[in-house]
């Protein structure tokens, strides 16, 4: 399939990042297209794998659901818009858990994900640890954790009640992280993540 040639100095909108049918992996940043990698290192993959398999066993049978890369998540400005041509940022985050369905549809989902795992690389260390950051904070994901694998440890931060996200620390080696969302229900052992 031929690539599409877009202006990246144009900003854009949901409506349009529909129409784009080729294989080139974007996102949209309040309009503005980033490129992302065709696909992830090994290393990537497997720390990915692990966070899924322990969320996908504990999710089973509970009101929440997971989803991993590449899957949607859109973010309006007037958070109940609907309307494509008024959204302007696009994301795929590495996994996520959405507790309430509303926001799911078979464009992915609409409005802020409860919790958001994403896996930084070199390439991409600022976007995550900055830009999607920013973009988290602001439409209210509740807890948001950036995975170093090449250092293999988590930051977690967690959405405090004056909207802005709390640091909860630096986990690695041997520690078992309490997912904040489920009240310290799930804790993830590392051992089980960086193998």
């Amino acid at each position: 399939m031929e690539t599409l040639k877009l202006d990246l100095n144009k900003r854009y909108t949901y409506a349009d990042y529909l129409t784009w049918m080729d294989d080139v992996r974007r996102e949209l940043y309040n309009g503005f297209i980033k490129l992302m990698s065709p696909a992830p290192s090994m290393r990537h993959q497997e720390i990915s794998f692990n966070f899924s398999g322990i969320l996908r066993y504990y999710l089973k049978d509970k009101q929440c659901k997971g989803f991993a890369a590449p899957f949607d998540v859109r973010f309006p400005k007037n958070k109940k818009s609907k309307d494509n041509k008024t959204i302007y940022t696009v994301l795929q985050p590495d996994l996520l858990v959405v507790c309430d369905e509303s926001k799911l549809d078979k464009g992915g989902c609409l409005g802020a994900p409860d919790f958001i795992i994403e896996i930084v690389s070199a390439k991409n260390s600022k976007r995550d640890v900055q830009d999607k950051f920013e973009i988290y904070q602001e439409h209210g994901v509740r807890e948001y954790w950036i995975v170093s694998p090449n250092d293999e440890n988590v930051t977690v931060f967690v959405l405090g009640e004056n909207g802005k996200f709390q640091f909860r620390g630096i986990f690695a080696e041997d520690d078992k992280i309490p997912v904040y969302i489920f009240n310290g229900d799930l804790k993830i052992d590392l051992t089980e993540v960086f193998v």
